[in-house]
C-alpha cells in the first residue's frame, strides 16, 4: 500500500508540472487574438532611446536550413521553420525603437505603384502647371542581412516511468535547437559593422498516467490520462531574432557605431549584456559551464562510510575518514595518494578498525566543465589497528581498488567531491573467518572537499 501511494504521489507531482496546460484544454473555438510576446520582446521595449533612428533596409531574412518537417507517415513539403523571417525581423526592429525600416523585400511592387502614380498624374493632371512630384524614396544607411542557419532536432531526448500493480506513468522530453545570424552592413563602404549569433532551444514534453486494475472479481478498471506540450517553433525563431536585435543595438552602442539620446545612461545595460554574453561563452551546447582548470595539484579531506562484504550476514556501515593528495599530469590525468582510517563491522559478530594507504591513477572525464565525473583505480595496503583479531590471523593485506565519483568545481581554489570505491583484498581473512572460495571485499563511500594548489606549467606567468 505504501508503494502504491508513493506511485500516486509521484504521478501527481508530474502532472503538477504541466497543470496549466492540462487544466486549459481546448473545448471550443477561440477568437483571433493579438500575437504572443516573448521574453526578449520586453527587453527590446526597455532599450534606451537613440540619439537618431537608423534607417535600415531588410531585403530578405531567409530560412537557410532547407529542412522539411519530419514525418513518420511519408514525405511532407512543410518546412521545419517559418519562412516569414523577414516579417519577424522588421517587427523586432520596430519594437526596439532604434530603427526606421524601409520596404525592400517587395521593392518591385513599390516601384510599380510609384510608376502608376506618375502615369495617372500625367494623364489626368496634364493641364496643371504645378503638378506635384512623387516624393523620393528613403535610402538605407545600413543593410541587415543573415538568416536562420540551422534547425537541429533531437539534440537531447529522454524520459522516465514507473509501474506498480497496474498503476503507472511516464514522462518524455525532446529538445531541438534553432540558430540565426544577423549582420549589419554599411551601404556607403560595404563594411560589416556587427555580426550577431543567437541560438534558442525548443522543448517538447509529454506526460501520461494509466491505471489497469481488477477492483473485484470480473470487474476491470482501466483509465489513462496524458498531456503533450510543444514549444512553437515560430515563437522560438521570434525570440532568437529579437535577442539578435537587442545584441545589435547594445554592441553597436558599446562600440560607438550609434549613439543613445542625450541624458540616457546605457552603462548598466551594457554591463548586464556583456556579463550575459560572457556567461554564454562559458557554457557548452548542453548548458554545462565551461571552466579552465589551472591547478597542478589538490589536497582533499573526505568523510563517509565503509561496508564489508564478507562471511557474516547483516553488514553495518562504519565511519570513514580519508586524506588524499592528487598531482595532475594534465587537465584530465592525475596520480592520487591517500591515507584512510575506517571501521568494518558485522555487529555483533565482527568489528575491526583499519588504516589504509592507496595509490591510484585517475581520469577526469569532462575537464572543461564545472561538474565532471572521474574514475580512478590502483592498489594499496591495509592494516588492522586494534587488538580484536584472533591469534594466527592476518592483520595486514594488500589490495586493489577502483571507483567512480563526481567533482564540482566551486571556484579556482576549491572543489566538492562524492566518491564510491570497491576494494578487493585477495584474502578471506578480513573478517577473521574463512568460509568458501570467495575473498572478502568492502566498499567505501565518501563526500569531501579539495583545496586546489599550484598551477599547470602552461598557465604560469613568465
Amino acid at each position: 500500500m505504501n508503494i502504491r501511494n508513493l506511485c500516486l504521489t509521484a504521478l501527481s507531482s508530474l502532472f503538477c508540472l504541466s497543470c496549466s496546460t492540462y487544466l486549459n484544454q481546448p473545448v471550443d473555438f477561440r477568437e483571433a487574438r493579438i500575437g504572443e510576446k516573448t521574453a526578449a520582446t520586453e527587453k527590446l521595449s526597455k532599450l534606451p532611446e537613440p540619439a537618431e533612428k537608423v534607417v535600415v533596409g531588410v531585403y530578405n531574412f531567409r530560412d537557410l536550413t532547407g529542412q522539411y518537417k519530419a514525418s513518420q507517415t511519408g514525405s511532407t513539403f512543410s518546412t521545419a521553420v517559418t519562412q516569414g523571417g523577414t516579417a519577424i525581423l522588421i517587427n523586432a526592429l520596430e519594437d526596439s525603437g532604434w530603427f526606421t525600416t524601409i520596404e525592400r523585400e517587395n521593392i518591385g511592387n513599390l516601384l510599380n505603384e510609384r510608376n502608376i502614380i506618375r502615369s495617372t498624374r500625367q494623364e489626368y493632371q496634364a493641364a496643371q502647371a504645378n503638378e506635384p512630384q512623387v516624393p523620393p524614396l528613403l535610402f538605407a544607411g545600413v543593410l541587415l542581412e543573415g538568416g536562420i542557419v540551422s534547425y537541429d532536432t533531437n539534440i537531447i531526448t529522454g524520459g522516465m516511468g514507473a509501474r506498480y500493480f497496474g498503476i503507472g506513468g511516464s514522462t518524455q522530453y525532446r529538445q531541438d535547437r534553432v540558430t540565426i545570424y544577423l549582420r549589419a552592413i554599411s551601404t556607403s563602404s560595404g563594411k560589416i559593422l556587427k555580426n550577431i549569433y543567437v541560438s534558442k532551444t525548443i522543448l517538447s514534453q509529454s506526460l501520461d498516467a494509466s491505471l489497469f486494475k481488477y477492483v473485484k472479481f470480473q470487474r476491470l478498471m482501466e483509465a489513462e490520462v496524458g498531456v503533450t506540450r510543444n514549444e512553437p517553433v515560430q515563437l522560438a525563431v521570434t525570440e532568437a531574432i529579437e535577442k539578435a536585435v537587442e545584441g545589435l543595438v547594445i554592441e553597436g552602442v558599446e562600440e560607438g557605431i550609434w549613439q543613445v539620446k542625450e541624458g540616457e545612461n546605457p552603462d548598466s545595460l551594457i554591463q548586464s549584456y556583456m556579463k550575459e554574453k560572457q556567461e554564454a561563452e562559458m557554457e557548452n551546447l548542453y548548458n554545462g559551464k565551461l571552466v579552465q582548470r589551472t591547478h597542478s595539484s589538490s589536497l582533499g579531506i573526505n568523510l563517509g562510510g565503509s561496508l564489508i562484504s564478507g562471511d557474516f550476514n547483516s553488514p553495518e556501515l562504519g565511519p570513514l575518514v580519508k586524506v588524499d593528495f592528487s598531482q595532475y599530469l594534465n587537465n584530465s590525468f592525475y596520480i592520487n595518494l591517500g591515507g584512510s582510517a575506517f571501521e568494518l563491522s558485522n555487529n555483533p559478530d565482527f568489528s575491526q578498525k583499519y588504516a589504509g594507504l592507496d595509490a591510484n591513477a585517475g581520469f577526469l572525464v569532462l575537464p572543461n566543465e564545472d561538474l565532471s565525473p572521474f574514475i580512478q583505480a590502483g592498489g594499496g595496503y591495509l592494516l588492522g589497528i586494534d587488538s580484536n583479531a584472533p591469534d594466527g590471523n592476518d592483520k595486514s593485506f594488500f589490495k586493489a581498488q577502483y571507483g567512480l565519483g563526481l567533482e564540482y568545481l566551486l571556484g579556482p581554489k576549491i572543489s566538492l567531491k562524492a566518491f564510491a570505491e570497491h576494494n578487493i583484498t585477495f584474502s578471506d581473512q578480513l573478517d577473521y573467518v574463512i568460509n568458501g572460495n570467495r575473498d572478502d571485499h568492502y566498499f567505501n563511500f565518501s563526500i569531501g572537499i579539495s583545496f586546489n594548489l599550484g598551477a599547470m606549467p602552461s598557465t604560469k606567468s613568465n
